[in-house]
């Protein structure tokens, strides 16, 4: 990564792949864990406002707006705006976390898509039979829709919240499952819900969704293009009857996500290079344009859009539709009521019931050939708390029912998504209770880790500190000169010493177009290798980060009692040239674009590279190794 203008900042915390591309899921569960305490407040807040003065809860949300042009023009009152307009760029972000996956994260193999997208279909079948089992025959079977979705943004929310700790893999297992049903629920709002279709303006927006396709796979990146193919599509799917929201989720799927290459960072490091020298509007908008192009466009556009849908669409949501008036006769009625029970028992018992096994199901008929992505108890917690179908079940809801029964399905699911919590919090809280490896092992499975480190490590090869053939391998992609490398070491030295059975590996990556003095700092230490004392030149550099000239090393030769004439002729040779080569070729064939980079495991290791947050993942790694011997 860039090196500040002065010296190094505090400590951020954050390795280079997370600075850049934090994910997957990280930035998105920090988002989700403080939006899920908004979005009660705003459930509450609903709740308040339609027992203190109900009129003028429906007033405000039975006022009507209208947008026109010319003679053409949309109508909706506000309620509708608020789940057909706004509720859009919800869909949108989970169409981008879910693309995410697909493309980085755990679901690049497309194998592991099997029993998530399995669990969540029977995560939908199983709590409609339950709750079409209880509503036979009566008008209120039509509301079946409304037992059937996740609400993808509250359950991951409150999935960070009860289930602290949980490997990541147990998220994107809930993401996959819940975007898998959501993909069925706007189907069912788009066929069932949404009255007679009219074609034209249904193929009108096909098309266009189709034309953002083509642009996204030839590499278009003009962001007002993109959101105005958006806008008339939403406007011609909303005209064709169908529930437009559909439109934001095929738009974020349609967004790729990619790591930042070093390629491309370099030029943007030119561009700016350019600027600094002479800064002029046309290079200003070079370097922003190479800055953009570095990133892609999953990562930019998510960044922008899911603050809002966390901290206020979603919430505004809720406080439009989460309102219902209480009482102690109403309460009795509602939960003696087929459609509240329907509701609550679809989702409570439903939901666990259909993931696991559906999950169970596709793993037995697979043969072998589709392994669990979580274990027992990380599948049950996750169908529990798919049972949090807020979103879009208070929004089928609203297209299904009116008047009594409308306040009985809200009822329905918002005791759903407290129960559903109660029992996630309860399978992740006995879980917690068992011995580390059995706990890894039920929550994670045997499943293994994708390994990220496109080269394995060499013992033979490798720089290695440690036991060179520990159960657990701390690989990091390091610059002598990047002053983040120099504030993870000790970081690092600590880690080594409080872990047992751990070995570490430094691989070379010099930033040379930021710091023009790495390359000579790993020449420096290549020749220290020689005469066997790779490690204490390697923590004398990076004592010394500001101090790396020629004087400078031959003075760290000296300190360290090396042969000086043998120092001074392989450094001025060059040595080790080919060796830092290979080791930058690794790093590139592992999409590594930033120091410090670390794999662990193989695994490469997102986020923060504090002691506490190191020691955790290298825990868990030690707990996998324990599981697979």
């Amino acid at each position: 990564m860039a090196e500040p203008a002065a010296a190094a900042s505090p400590f951020s915390g954050r390795t280079a792949w997370a600075r850049n591309l934090e994910t997957p899921l990280r930035q998105f569960l920090r988002t989700e864990t403080g939006s899920a305490a908004v979005l009660l407040g705003a459930t509450v807040l609903a709740l308040i406002w339609v027992n203190i003065d109900a009129s003028s809860y429906d007033t405000v949300w039975r006022t009507h707006l209208s947008i026109r042009l010319g003679g053409a023009g949309v109508i909706q009152d506000l309620r509708g705006w608020v789940n057909s307009g706004l509720m859009t760029f919800f869909f949108l972000v989970v169409g981008f976390e879910a693309r995410r996956e697909f493309d980085i994260g755990e679901l690049r193999e497309r194998s592991r898509l099997v029993l998530p997208l399995s669990a969540g279909l029977g995560g939908t079948l199983v709590p409609v039979g339950i709750y079409l089992a209880l509503n036979a025959g009566t008008a209120s079977a039509r509301g079946w829709g409304t037992a059937m979705s996740t609400d993808t943004a509250f359950a991951l929310g409150v999935l960070a919240l009860v289930g602290r700790g949980l490997p990541d893999r147990v998220r994107t297992y809930l993401l996959t499952l819940s975007v898998a049903d959501d993909l069925v629920g706007i189907c069912v709002i788009a066929f069932v819900y949404s009255g007679s279709i009219r074609v034209v303006p249904l193929l009108v927006g096909l098309c266009l969704l189709a034309a953002v396709a083509v642009l996204r796979q030839r590499g278009v990146r003009y962001g007002l293009l993109y959101f105005l193919l958006g806008v008339a599509a939403w406007i011609a799917v909303f005209k064709s009857g169908i529930d437009p929201v559909s439109v934001g989720l095929v738009i974020g799927l349609l967004s790729y996500a990619y790591p930042a290459t070093r390629g491309d960072l370099e030029q943007a490091s030119d561009r700016f290079r350019l600027f600094r020298e002479q800064p002029t509007a046309a290079l200003a908008r070079s370097a922003r344009e190479g800055v953009k192009v570095a990133i892609s466009p999953n990562e930019r556009l998510e960044e922008i859009y899911h603050p809002w849908t966390s901290y206020l669409i979603v919430p505004l949501f809720a406080l439009a539709n989460a309102g219902v008036t209480l009482s102690a006769g109403f309460l009795a009625s509602a939960y003696s009521s087929r459609i509240t029970l329907g509701i609550l028992i679809a989702y409570v018992v439903g939901k666990p019931v259909g993931t696991v096994g559906a999950a169970w199901l596709s793993a037995r008929l697979g043969h072998g050939r589709v392994s669990p992505l979580v274990g027992p108890a990380g599948a049950v917690g996750s169908g529990a708390v798919a049972g949090i179908g807020f979103t879009v079940s208070l929004l089928i809801a609203s297209l299904a029912f009116h008047g009594t029964a409308l306040e009985q399905a809200k009822v329905g699911v918002l005791s759903a998504a407290f129960g559903a919590s109660a029992v996630a919090w309860t399978v992740f809280r006995v879980t917690a209770l068992l011995p580390e490896p059995l706990r890894y092992r039920a929550l994670a499975g045997t499943a293994q880790l994708i390994t990220d480190l496109a080269v394995p490590v060499d013992p033979e090869r490798d720089h290695v500190r440690g036991p060179a053939h520990a159960p657990v391998t701390i690989v990091e992609y390091g610059d002598f000169e990047c002053p983040y490398c120099g504030l993870a070491e000790p970081v690092v030295r600590e880690l080594l010493t409080e872990v047992a059975q751990v070995g570490y590996v430094w691989r070379h990556l010099p930033l040379t177009d930021v710091h023009p003095r790495a390359q000579l700092a790993a020449q420096a230490a290549e020749a220290a290798a020689r005469q066997d004392a790779f490690w204490p030149m390697h923590d004398l550099l990076l004592e010394h980060q500001n101090a790396l000239t020629t004087p400078d090393l031959l003075g760290y030769a000296a300190e360290l009692d090396l042969d000086p004439e043998q120092f001074t002729k392989d450094l001025h040779a060059r040595a080790g040239t080919m060796r830092i080569a290979e080791d930058v070729e690794s790093a590139d064939l592992s999409s590594v674009s930033g120091t410090p980079t670390f794999f662990i495991n193989g695994r490469r290791h997102h986020g923060a590279y504090d002691i506490d947050t190191l020691s955790a993942a290298v825990k868990a790694a030690l707990a996998r190794s324990t599981i697979s011997r």
